[in-house]
């Protein structure tokens, strides 16, 4: 049967991509789009991965510094204020401080709930298998670590994204750091170096956009998908690249409408798939009730073990953080986008609902796949070859072994989601450089729909490392604003206090 990948047009418009595209008669289409981008990849990671020095011989990539440093920084300066707002975060979430008419297009809660459609994910399915594969069950605990830490990182870029949000002529919101970076440091005098951040930023989130919040996600939903239908002998095996069709379709439909459309759909899908697939988790658990203590046990004592896994303590600490923050994206500035557009006049307010983001996403949903991966034993040697969604799917199906088709739906649910608010964050970057017009915004969506059928063809090594170099590089530029605008941040936070201690007082 003749392949599609033999048809003139497709190869003209591959070798216009790719020039290196090769056409070798053993090799399938799926392993001719894996070739071209690889090296390109490659050279991204070693980028934004760089090692100024070393400890106990092991290489410390200056990132891990920069993003813990930072949620230990923070989480001091704010006075542990990701321990101390939990109430204020869930009174705040439920509309309390906030009223119908306030600036913004949508509630605190779609806000929520559209930024965690963009965290809450395979990084939680797939990612935690993939840290645990790296590091050792002790990367799981640095996850958790990173994840409380970051708490307090999303409350002050969201707040800032809040701040210094644009509202055009038809009422919609342009937010994020491409705001907060020109626009807060011009007012600080340092307008140049605002424009320099804010455009770093814009290249690297379109990237993020295409990565992590696209060919991963793609990726490891077929990947599942081909478990469940066969394996290799899957029709779907050699022809990856059906499903990323398939999905793109699917995307395009919903991202045509915009933020509105998009929280619509998130607000509902959100919390379904996350009581679904917690509710797995609680029952793979039930049964291995008596082992969970030795699990917990396991993951705090190989979080400080030398000699754990690859790389030692600072293999398991780095992979963990790295894993940890593509889960949670906190510091990255990601979700500052989505939660700009809520609609309230106390920016400080969304800063205090986004501190739930990491808790949910990374201290409740990846704790549990970790407990689950545990306590079934699927760790190890055993997992030389596998996809991180299979290693995730293996622990549940040795305890419920229908349990890969739901997680099947609940990995496709948890991409698509993902795809969704990863498309408007990468379309509001897409517009800092080209602009908001609509041939610009329309390029940006067909480009993106195309990568979701190259990231569903793709190898998992390749994704993982294209999606964590845009993805983490994005904290460099995003960070250094917020520093320099944390006076801002505590103004604005004083600011809410008073306004919501006025609400509580009037009943």
């Amino acid at each position: 049967m003749t392949k599609i990948a033999h048809y003139l047009p497709i190869k003209c418009l591959l070798l216009l991509a790719f020039p290196n595209f090769t056409w070798a008669a053993e090799k399938s289409f799926d392993e001719k789009i894996n070739d071209a981008v690889t090296p390109l990849i490659e050279w991204i990671f070693s980028i934004i991965f760089f090692e100024p020095f070393e400890i106990a011989g092991q290489g410390v990539p200056f990132i891990l510094v920069w993003l813990a440093g930072t949620g230990i920084f923070l989480t001091v300066h704010f006075k542990f204020i990701n321990f101390r707002s939990f109430r204020l975060a869930f009174r705040t979430v439920s509309g309390k401080y906030s009223k119908s008419d306030d600036p913004g297009e949508i509630t605190h809660f779609q806000a929520l709930t559209a930024a965690l459609s963009a965290t809450v994910g395979l990084g939680n399915i797939a990612g935690v298998a993939i840290a645990i594969s790296k590091g050792g069950p002790g990367a799981a605990f640095w996850m958790v670590m990173i994840g409380l830490l970051g708490m307090t990182t999303k409350f002050a870029e969201c707040t800032l994204g809040v701040r210094y949000r644009d509202i055009d002529e038809n009422g919609k919101v342009h937010g994020g750091p491409m705001k907060y970076l020109t626009k807060g440091l011009a007012e600080r005098g340092l307008g140049p170096l605002g424009k320099v951040l804010g455009i770093s930023f814009a290249v690297l989130c379109i990237g993020a956009s295409l990565g992590g919040g696209n060919m991963f996600q793609v990726n490891q939903a077929c990947a599942q998908f081909i478990q469940i239908s066969g394996g290799s002998e899957s029709i779907l095996a050699d022809y990856r690249w059906v499903y990323g069709v398939v999905v793109a379709i699917l995307v395009g439909v919903v991202i045509i409408g915009g933020i509105r459309r998009i929280a619509n759909v998130t607000s509902r899908l959100v919390p379904l798939m996350c009581i679904t697939y917690l509710l797995g988790a609680v029952a793979v658990l039930a049964t291995h009730i008596a082992d969970i203590p030795g699990a917990i046990g396991l993951i705090v004592s190989q979080a400080f073990t030398p000699d754990a896994y690859v790389g030692g303590l600072i293999g398991a600490l780095l992979v963990g953080i790295q894993r940890g923050t593509f889960s949670n994206e906190a510091g990255i500035g990601s979700a500052p986008i989505a939660h700009a557009a809520v609609k309230t006049s106390k920016p400080a307010s969304e800063g205090i609902v986004a501190l739930l983001e990491p808790f949910i996403d990374t201290v409740v949903v990846c704790s549990m796949t970790a407990l689950v991966i545990v306590v079934t034993g699927n760790y190890g040697e055993s997992l030389s070859g596998e996809n991180g969604i299979q290693v995730t799917s293996n622990a549940f199906a040795s305890v419920i072994e229908w349990f890969p088709f739901v997680l099947f739906v609940a990995v496709t649910v948890f991409a698509f989601s993902t795809l969704l608010s990863w498309s408007y964050y990468g379309q509001q970057a897409w517009a800092t450089i080209f602009g908001h017009s609509k041939p610009a915004d329309l390029s940006y969506k067909i480009l993106f729909c195309a990568c979701i059928i190259i990231g569903a063809a793709m190898s998992l090594g390749a994704v993982t490392d294209f999606s964590d170099g845009m993805l983490l590089g994005m904290c460099f530029p995003n960070l250094i604003g917020v520093y320099l605008l944390l006076p801002i941040v505590k103004q604005e936070l004083i600011s809410f206090r008073k306004h919501a201690d006025e609400i509580d007082q009037q009943g």
